[in-house]
């Protein structure tokens, strides 16, 4: 097996931080790599096997593990990284006099900027949130992943105070999901009930890791980067394949109709579907009748009582 040089072939002279992944860390974020590409692939080919109206978990999904893919290979290379004054020295090491630096992953935020905000929305879109409720929520995700980053960039003890506001901002996350969110759930009851409810408790109990993560490791410079690597590694495995593989699982009796999304088909597909049934009046996904009637009126409920959701 050829031995991985990503960390020699990617190094720069002068601009190595004193404190950097080895080549343990970079093949464990290839094989996490690995596992986010794999996952993506049986998300997607499991997209292909059901009508293209049902398809948005699945794709939101892939995509959450098709960025992670990116950014641990960019990880596992060595890349995406900038050397930052670490605050404290580390406990063990030699250097008394100074930290010295610590290799910091901006890939990492990129990759969250991205997926976090597509994790909550997979979660809102199952329970029926309303969409003011879904957009401040993710507003404040993105306030959580930037204040993440900015203090780790912070070479100062200032950062602890962006640590303090992305908690803030995480706290507020979790108080739309376990309130709001729950009360839409409860309100749709049956299986959208039931996977919001497996699929949300797994995201939050996960989430609550990462600031003792980033604490332990840009924060207070405690764990090695190859520590750091395993304990981000294994929470974003278990927090985007197997989260997401929880989430497909749990949507595969759910029409997107339940949770209020109206997603039409195309003009080939209403009119095959449209040919038999009478009344001209065109039948949402999942709503069967005799008549258009028996359509219009199944749409008319399930629009009243999405409103009172809102």
């Amino acid at each position: 097996m050829p031995r991985n040089e990503a960390i020699n072939t990617n190094s720069v002279v002068g601009d190595r931080p004193d404190l950097l992944i080895t080549t343990h860390g970079s093949d464990w974020y290839f094989a996490v790599c690995a596992i986010m590409g794999i996952s993506t692939i049986a998300f997607m080919g499991l997209a292909l096997t059901k009508p293209q109206t049902h398809r948005m978990f699945h794709y939101i999904t892939a995509g959450i593990t098709a960025v992670a893919c990116i950014a641990y290979f960019s990880m596992g290379a060595d890349l995406g990284q900038v050397p930052i004054q670490a605050e404290f020295v580390r406990p063990g090491s030699s250097a008394v006099a100074a930290a010295g630096t610590r290799e910091i992953f901006y890939a990492r935020y990129i990759d969250w900027a991205i997926t976090t905000p597509l994790l909550l929305l997979d979660l809102m879109l199952t329970a029926g949130i309303p969409l003011p409720t879904i957009l401040i929520t993710l507003l404040a995700d993105e306030i959580m992943i930037v204040c993440g980053l900015i203090g780790a960039l912070t070479r100062t003890t200032y950062k602890w105070g962006f640590w303090a506001f992305g908690t803030a901002a995480f706290l507020y996350v979790v108080y739309n999901l376990i309130w709001d969110g729950r009360k839409h759930a409860n309100t749709l009851g049956g299986e959208p009930k039931k996977t919001f409810n497996m699929c949300g408790i797994w995201l939050i109990f996960l989430w609550f890791l990462y600031p003792i993560a980033w604490g332990l490791s840009e924060g207070a410079n405690v764990i090695h980067p190859d520590s750091e690597a395993i304990f981000y590694g294994v929470l974003d495995i278990m927090a985007k394949p197997i989260f997401g593989a929880l989430l497909i699982w749990g949507h595969r009796n759910i029409n997107p109709t339940q949770l209020g999304l109206r997603i039409r088909e195309s003009k080939q597909t209403s009119e095959k579907f449209n040919s038999g049934t009478s009344g001209g009046v065109n039948a949402p996904d999942g709503v069967t009748g005799t008549n258009g009637q028996n359509a219009a009126a199944a749409t008319t409920t399930t629009t009243a009582t999405n409103g009172q959701n809102v």
